[in-house]
């Protein structure tokens, strides 16, 4: 008997020629082509994506559940959060964005596991499968601009909690299958080293966004070879470990990380530009809590009427958190520029222009007299409120520490099997340098109270 074959979901449907005969006799050959045409149609969706990025090259999708959660609104929302917040105003190629760093993050996951098990560490697809999914998902509860939100419209809300949450509901969605990943995503698995793998001094987050910032952003001290840096893990007594011979890829790894800080992330214009967004937010919703309606999109109006906390974040919640983006923030700004509010006004107006506060770092904390001299000769040019004057007049401080010797240590795997930290293990004094905690601290206030 001839038949037909059509593949639909690894279930093979066969329609032999007589059914079709059958079919024919009582008119539903058109309903029949329909429904073929459709299976035909699912059938030949590709899942096994491959990307083009310009950090690693050709970038391959694991498996069709990736491909689904790639696929799933609340991943594709990423596309709209920028990876370096406003550090654009200072490297203008800085627009890259936290889709571009879960992908890159997975796909060196992926190296990773490879060199793992070509060393004959044990990892099943089940346990390969769950770090995929816990890397790619490690950042999908940020929001608009990245860091901007954990301080203004959603208080005391960390991304990683909101990553979590994102991860659990996804798990419903998907029936279970992220129950592994969410496991080892929490520490909660017992193989140490797979949660090293994802949140460490030497993961595979670092990795990526150091050396994606340093290739967008042009800050070329922040390159690593993270090839190297893969290609030398291993697996001693379930911790994670650098093999000997690549300890000079981690100390290059961490001096990296110091100039990236210093030169790109705590840059003073992207800091002062940060802080003035934070304000933007923190100046709408106080207005917003009074009364006063802002132009903005639903979910954005949503956060400012609202003091959310993180018991509050049910799937009602999470979905209107899921549905902002740097758009909303940006889209809103630019109408309240012309808000009758100076503080708003002015605040948006900076971003816009870029004609931003002027920011001076110290190495000694600001004097407080010096701060209010400032802001007395800001109120006597503005004819502003003490109170309103403290948004744009103000002090703060920044920490950059490339190496925590009091969080889980970067351990070297000695010739003899024996474990120590790179710190230790390392001949380059600087590394105990790069250890201690640098505080440095800044004042901003606007340039008018310059002039004379």
């Amino acid at each position: 008997m001839c038949a037909i074959y059509y593949l639909l979901n690894d279930d093979c449907i066969k329609i032999s020629i007589n059914f079709w005969n059958s079919f024919k006799q009582l008119g539903l050959e058109k309903i029949l082509t329909f429904v073929i045409q459709k299976i035909n149609l699912v059938s030949q969706t590709n899942k096994l994506k491959i990307f083009n990025d310009p950090i690693y090259g050709f970038i391959t999708i694991p498996n069709t559940l990736i491909y689904d959660l790639i696929q799933h609104p609340y991943f594709q929302r990423l596309r709209r959060i920028s990876q370096m917040g406003m550090s654009y105003l200072v490297y203008p190629g800085a627009h890259h964005t936290r889709f571009h760093h879960a992908l890159g993050c997975m796909h060196i996951m992926q190296k990773a596991v490879q060199t793992l098990k070509f060393k004959g560490v044990p990892i099943s697809s089940e346990e390969e499968n769950a770090l995929y999914i816990a890397i790619l998902l490690h950042d999908i509860g940020h929001g608009p601009f990245s860091h901007a939100m954990e301080h203004s419209i959603v208080e005391e809300v960390h991304h990683e909690e909101l990553s979590l949450l994102f991860m659990e509901q996804l798990n419903k969605e998907f029936d279970g299958k992220l129950a592994l990943a969410i496991q080892v995503f929490k520490g909660e698995y017992h193989r140490k080293f797979m949660l090293q793998l994802i949140s460490s001094q030497l993961d595979m987050d670092r990795m990526d966004y150091l050396k994606r910032d340093s290739f967008y952003s042009g800050v070329a001290e922040g390159n690593i070879n993270s090839d190297r840096l893969i290609q030398m893990m291993n697996v001693q007594d379930d911790v994670l470990v650098i093999e000997e011979k690549g300890i000079y890829s981690v100390e290059k790894f961490l001096v990296a990380r110091r100039l990236m800080y210093w030169q790109a992330y705590l840059h003073k214009t992207s800091v002062v530009a940060e802080l003035i967004l934070t304000k933007i937010l923190k100046r709408a919703k106080e207005l917003t809590q009074k009364g006063l309606v802002l132009p903005c999109s639903e979910s954005l109006q949503f956060f400012m009427q609202h003091k959310i906390s993180l018991t509050d974040f049910d799937k009602n919640v999470l979905d209107k958190f899921s549905y902002l983006d740097d758009y909303d923030v940006m889209g809103a700004i630019k109408s309240w520029q012309f808000n009758e509010d100076y503080v708003l006004q002015n605040l948006c107006r900076m971003i816009l222009n870029r004609d931003l506060l002027k920011i001076q770092i110290t190495e000694d904390k600001p004097n407080k007299e010096r701060l209010l001299d400032l802001k007395n000769k800001f109120i006597s040019k503005v004819f502003i409120s003490d109170k309103e004057a403290d948004y744009f007049v103000f002090k703060g401080k920044l920490k950059n520490q490339a190496y925590s010797k009091s969080s889980e240590p970067i351990y070297v795997l000695k010739k003899d099997k024996t474990i120590e930290d790179v710190v230790e293990a390392s001949d380059q004094m600087y590394l105990k340098a790069l250890s201690k905690e640098v505080t440095k601290y800044y004042i901003c206030f606007p340039k008018v109270v310059l002039e004379s």
